[in-house]
């Protein structure tokens, strides 16, 4: 638990539910005429300074239309490539190795064939294969779901007020399976269109979500137990639904290949899955070690901590996100 704490500490810059690659997708509107789509998040006026680079055999012929929306800079225009002017070549972001960025690239052809993958610092550029591969569809997405939970603090935050509340391990596995079922529930729902709700209501009832987690701790060491304690499957199960909304809206930011969307989004929770579980297992780790020290203040000082935390940043998280109406 003292490692989940410094880790909580240190994400008190950061800004919750964050999940904010750059986004470049490439779509076939006739023979060898591609539309661009580039959308890259600036905080402020800060552009950061990133270049794409097609192929040598592509030309742009139209001027690049630029608009700001929603804290994202995004650039529209048509690209002409020769034929086979993609594959087999490259498509790069230059200056991408100069920051801590990543950026999804889509790439959807006439005949249905797509491509989804991730450039990164490290790996700033893609070379197009003649076909396309689920695999690697699958293995973005794994990778866009892990790294959103796990940058996500104010998921993390109720995922880890859930621990502290339920101690026993049945209660807890069948707490845990309800958040999950829930939340998987309504990121399908949303994301394949089925319903639609705001995201900043959505937002700001998660923050809530939370605080009243945080709460329900307090009342629970006062001797008042509430629902939180007694029914937690129910309560992880209510606010799932709300949080799988918000994965709907982060997810919706990058994007899905529109020719493979039920992969995408089955892998994208797969990784969400995976990023909770690592998380759930490091957060039990460390409050094993710690009662391992047989030092019960030391544990109590350390839990009282924590809800302080949790209370505090849902608390700001609230009010912001209210404010932002």
């Amino acid at each position: 638990m003292l490692f989940v704490l410094s880790l909580l500490g240190f994400s008190l810059g950061v800004q919750a539910d964050e999940i904010r690659p750059a986004y470049l997708q490439l779509s076939e509107n006739s023979p060898g005429v591609f539309s661009v789509l580039w959308k890259v998040p600036v905080k402020g006026s800060k552009m950061p300074a990133l270049q794409i680079r097609l192929p040598v055999g592509c030309k742009d012929v139209t001027d690049e239309q630029a608009q700001l929306i929603d804290g994202a800079y995004i650039q529209r225009w048509l690209a002409a490539c020769e034929k086979q002017g993609l594959t087999g070549n490259e498509i790069a972001v230059s200056g991408l190795e100069k920051t801590s960025m990543d950026v999804l690239l889509h790439l959807e052809y006439l005949d249905g064939r797509s491509y989804s993958t991730q450039l990164t610092p490290v790996e700033p550029a893609y070379r197009i294969p003649a076909e396309s591969s689920s695999l690697e569809i699958a293995a973005t997405y794994t990778w866009l779901g892990i790294t959103h939970i796990l940058e996500g603090v104010d998921h993390l935050l109720f995922v880890f007020a859930l621990l502290l509340i339920v101690r026993e391990w049945r209660r807890l596995i069948a707490t845990i399976t309800a958040f999950t079922i829930a939340h998987s529930i309504t990121l399908a729902a949303a994301t394949l269109g089925f319903v639609h709700v705001p995201q900043q209501p959505v937002e700001a009832v998660i923050a809530l979500s939370i605080l009243f987690l945080a709460v329900e701790w307090m009342h629970g060491r006062q001797g008042r137990p509430g629902a939180a304690e007694r029914w937690p499957w129910m309560i992880a199960f209510i606010f799932g639904l709300l949080h799988g909304f918000g994965f709907a809206g982060a997810l919706a930011e990058v994007g899905l290949p529109q020719h493979a969307i039920p992969l995408a989004l089955v892998f994208f929770n797969v990784g969400v899955e995976t990023g909770q579980l690592l998380f759930i297992a490091a957060v039990l780790s460390a409050g094993w070690l710690l009662h391992r020290l047989n030092r019960p203040k030391l544990v109590a000082y350390a839990e009282m901590a924590a809800i302080y935390v949790i209370g505090g940043l849902s608390s700001f998280w609230l009010i912001e996100r209210v404010s932002a109406y």
